[in-house]
């Protein structure tokens, strides 16, 4: 008889803090989108919400010839890497077509934010053959502390083309503008007719001229967002989104022909802005646990390896739980695996439930119901259910990060101190023990270690500095929870 993988995750959580059944996912949600709001860059709309931001960036493209203006910066630097940013645009597009529904009144402002993303990748694919994949000299903006409203560091415009291909960051553009094609469907069909249009454009040059763009531009990628991985994953990633968003025939027949050739099946257990492998193997298995393609079954496969390759007591040796029961994987900054690896589970789980199914691991059986426990422990862990009693979002409990690594947040803002403050000038603000003036709301930052330490300082940048790529599938997670909070 199969034992049930509850009794292990129990002798898991027996050394974990006590769940809280208190919190208020909705506040959270609402935090956590307005913390994109903090990032945008460009000129901000009347109904800007986080009063201490300003326009910035405004000739962003202007030495190329174009408009680069608007965006998101993708941390909490003043650089707008495109790579980061399509995957968030991909991610905040997936929160709202598998949790949307449960979002309440944030599901406007959650389609602002995807709304934002796309707006820039638009203007960033406008030229045919051409992706403009970064504005700003990552070297240049690290070398200042300075707001975003005061920058002056070099504006450098960077671009992928035919001669000087980028496969991997095309094709995550390409799923950024099917995916939000989907989200607008019916909202806007006319701006949805568009963005598919583009994608299928963005993708077809993806495939055509094949190569990473960390080749084609090291120097400026690197070591910021260097595509470690290759390019193979977002070409079936662009691949498996446009397929949902038009239901065309040829990206099918692309998926399950490249499936080997572009290695589907590798490092399953990994996902994120580099990696879109596990992510790749969940969003296909829908269509085969909804009994629509059987031709698709090996990716149901992956996607169970997956599912057995991340739940404590039968975990990869890649992936850890700290003592505090928080899932840590390493590289970077570990909340990005915390909220991407949890969607999965919780949007999987989902699946699983309307198939009526259950992942067979070896001896172990996991059920939808302790995926979705699973990836809720995360969440509140996130939210403060850890050993320190610290929420990592910004603004949310009454303990959260007040020392982050974000140059507009630690820097007073123009209304507090309306004269520039310089390049230099800034590091004073960077080096001083005093909580950040001006809240980033809804921040989730790198977090603590294996060790569930977390030292609340500027130059802890992995451990205090927030990305997008954190926050876009916690949108998910949150708007899920905020509507279904038991574990049932």
């Amino acid at each position: 008889m199969a034992r049930s993988l509850s009794l292990v995750l129990f002798i898991v959580f027996l050394f974990s803090p006590a769940i809280n059944a208190g919190h208020d996912y909705r506040d959270a949600l609402r935090k956590s989108i307005l913390f994109f709001e903090g990032q945008r860059s460009g000129k901000l709309p009347p109904d800007q919400r986080l009063r201490w931001r300003r326009d910035s960036a405004l000739r962003d493209g202007s030495s190329a010839g174009v408009d680069l203006s608007g965006g998101y910066y993708d941390a909490g630097d003043n650089v707008k890497f495109g790579f980061p940013m399509a995957f968030t645009t991909t991610m905040l597009s997936w929160s709202i077509i598998d949790f949307g529904r449960t979002m309440g009144p944030e599901l406007k402002n959650a389609v602002k934010a995807v709304k934002w993303g796309t707006d820039y990748l638009l203007k960033a694919t406008a030229i045919p053959g051409v992706v403009f994949v970064q504005v700003g000299d990552a070297y240049s903006d690290h070398n200042c502390w300075e707001r975003p409203e005061d920058m002056d560091t070099l504006r450098t415009v960077y671009k992928i083309d035919r001669a000087h291909p980028g496969s991997d960051v095309a094709g995550e553009t390409a799923a950024a503008l099917a995916a939000a094609s989907i989200v607008f469907r019916r909202r806007d069909p006319a701006y949805s007719r568009r963005l598919l249009d583009r994608a299928t454009r963005v993708f077809a040059f993806a495939n055509r001229y094949r190569g990473a763009y960390s080749n084609s531009l090291y120097h400026a990628v690197c070591p910021f967002y260097c595509d470690f991985n290759g390019y193979q994953d977002e070409l079936l990633w662009g691949a498996a989104w446009l397929h949902k968003a038009s239901r065309k025939r040829a990206y099918r027949e692309f998926i399950v022909k490249n499936e080997v050739i572009l290695r589907a099946g590798d490092t399953i257990n990994e996902f994120g802005w580099d990696n879109k492998h596990a992510g790749i193997n969940v969003l296909i298995s829908k269509e085969v646990l909804m009994g629509k393609a059987e031709y698709f079954e090996s990716f149901k496969q992956n996607a169970d390896g997956f599912i057995c390759s991340i739940l404590p007591g039968v975990s990869h040796p890649q992936v850890q739980y700290s003592r505090g029961g928080l899932l840590v994987k390493t590289g970077g900054s570990n909340m990005q695996h915390v909220t991407s690896l949890s969607f999965l589970l919780l949007a999987y789980s989902n699946y699983l439930s309307h198939a009526k199914k259950v992942v067979p691991c070896g001896e172990l059986t996991a059920s939808p119901s302790l995926l979705r426990q699973v990836a809720k422990r995360q969440v509140d862990y996130i939210l403060g259910d850890n050993p320190l009693g610290m929420s990592y979002m910004v603004g949310y409990g009454r303990r959260f990060p007040r020392r982050i690594h974000h140059r507009g947040s630690s820097v007073p803002s123009v209304s507090a101190h309306p004269a520039r403050i310089g390049c230099k000038e800034g590091s004073r603000y960077f080096l001083s023990p005093n909580p950040n003036p001006n809240l980033l709301v809804g921040a989730v930052v790198g977090g603590p270690n294996v060790t569930d330490a977390f030292p609340d300082s500027r130059p802890y940048f992995v451990q205090s500095e927030p990305t997008t790529y954190i926050n876009a599938p916690l949108v998910g997670l949150l708007g899920y929870f905020s509507t279904h909070s038991s574990w049932r």
